[in-house]
């Protein structure tokens, strides 16, 4: 019977190979029902785009407003899921931890460009030469002089022998401008709170990400801030990868696929913080997780549930990865097969084949640029060490998966928990001006989180005048609301 992926079969004796079928067969009829207790209580990270900025965080727009750094007309990319859940890949190394129940409810991935290069109609060619692959410095000889005057603080500067200076821009530096900038904004709101605005309760700085909770009725979201620097059209290093057959095709347009990619503040292994970026293809995946099947969505949540907790020490594999892994997939296995709604728990086993051959073999390609291995850092020890961890998962899939499903019950109760106290206590919020200030904050803060779960892959715009943060307007895709 197909896993999907690598057969277990062909890595084992067989005698071994069949005590192992045996358990997988034990699996797979586990699993089935499993799923349909487990699907609506783990969580799902629907994807939304996001124009502007976004209700609960209305702080983009002052911070525009504070110094005319970010461009005026802004497009920010708001993912359903925080940084952390692998929506972007992004290092954790440098994360704190946070948890579900106890330190937020929901969470999400904004991400805002400091800088724009738009209305290209070649492929982008980076400054790869200093480089790993999938990465870049970013000369602003792009950008026009007032562009350059205006970033040249948030610059590494670079003299030639000719006497001409070259201006980086330096993604660590942009980080902390932009974490010292949203401190301002966000200290004189609450010096003139006005009614509705959310009760901010933490503020961080996680490496080059912002992030921040904020208490919004009931509910406490999460938002992880990631300046980017934004570009129309399809970089050069990928072009090859669009000459390839790929699942999507046929299903969305070629031009919906490559409308844009980002440059976000993550360097390479053995790169130069100052003055790397990675490249992300986060608005392209938008548009490909419209092909994949949900039983293959509801496999990858599960096994993303499994791993985020088993392998999260040493630091080694992410979410991001398994994502990649389960695109592979989609490339390499029947549409047909890959169609079958009863098929998550097979899905699931191959999902954890495919991430232990990636980890035994150390090659883990990036989905859009295959030359470049996402796994080539990691030591002989630490891949031994989380292969041996996801044997024990591939042993008994289904306890490790009843496991996961009590953790996300346990953070779901002690979040019910929290805001039963809240709605019984009544304290006033100290932002609000008195009357009842929980009400409507917790009807837009729900309102988002339904308008996010049932429009997955949808393009949802959220509009807010600066001057006047309690009116959003939802537009989904060319509705109004």
């Amino acid at each position: 019977m197909k896993t999907g992926c690598i057969p277990i079969e062909q890595m084992q004796n067989r005698g071994y190979a069949e005590a192992r079928r045996t358990r997988k067969k034990q699996a797979v009829r586990i699993l089935p029902l499993q799923y349909k207790w487990c699907v609506a209580r783990l969580p799902v990270s629907p994807t939304v785009d996001a124009h502007g900025p976004t209700y609960g965080l209305p702080s983009e727009g002052m911070v525009q407003k504070l110094d005319q750094k970010l461009p005026v007309a802004n497009e920010y990319l708001l993912l359903s899921g925080g940084v952390r859940e692998g929506v972007v890949d992004l290092d954790l190394d440098e994360l704190n931890v946070y948890a579900r129940g106890t330190d937020y409810d929901m969470d999400f991935t904004l991400l805002v460009p400091a800088l724009k290069l738009h209305d290209r109609n070649q492929p982008v060619t980076l400054d790869m030469r200093h480089s790993a692959l999938c990465h870049s410095w970013l000369s602003l000889r792009l950008f026009d002089e007032g562009t350059i005057s205006k970033w040249k603080d948030c610059c590494t500067i670079v003299d030639h022998i000719n006497g001409a200076t070259n201006y980086f821009f330096s993604p660590t530096k942009v980080a902390d401008w932009f974490y010292d900038s949203i401190s301002i904004v966000l200290s004189e709101i609450q010096k003139k709170p006005q009614r509705g605005m959310p009760k901010v309760e933490k503020v961080e700085k996680n490496g080059t990400i912002i992030s921040i909770i904020l208490g919004v009725g009931s509910s406490r979201m999460l938002y992880d801030i990631v300046p980017v620097v934004s570009f129309k059209g399809w970089p050069a290093v990928a072009q090859s990868w669009l000459m390839e057959n790929h699942f999507w095709d046929g299903k969305i347009t070629e031009e919906e696929v490559i409308s844009g990619f980002y440059l976000v503040p993550a360097c390479s292994y053995k790169g130069k913080k100052d003055n790397e970026w990675r490249l992300s293809f986060a608005r392209s995946e938008v548009q490909l997780k419209k092909c994949i099947s949900s039983s293959l969505m509801q496999a990858y949540q599960a096994c993303k549930a499994i791993i985020i907790k088993l392998l999260s020490r040493p630091k080694a594999i992410s979410p991001y990865h398994l994502r990649s892994m389960m695109l592979w997939a989609c490339d390499r296995l029947p549409a047909n097969y890959l169609a079958q709604e009863d098929y998550a728990a097979h899905f699931l086993l191959g999902l954890i084949d495919d991430l232990q051959h990636c980890l035994v073999n150390k090659m883990c390609p990036n989905y859009f640029i295959p030359q470049c291995n996402m796994l080539e850092h990691l030591s002989e020890e630490t891949v031994m060490l989380h292969a041996r961890k996801l044997s024990s998962v591939r042993s008994d899939p289904a306890e490790h998966l009843r496991t996961a499903i009590e953790h996300v019950k346990a953070a779901n109760r002690l979040t019910l928990e929290l805001q039963r106290r809240g709605s019984t206590t009544s304290i006033p919020s100290p932002q609000s001006d008195g009357g009842d200030p929980n009400q409507p904050d917790d009807r837009l803060a729900k309102k988002l989180q339904q308008l996010v779960t049932e429009n997955p892959g949808k393009s949802i715009s959220v509009f807010i005048n600066p001057d006047d943060v309690t009116r959003p307007h939802f537009r989904i895709d060319d509705k109004f609301f």
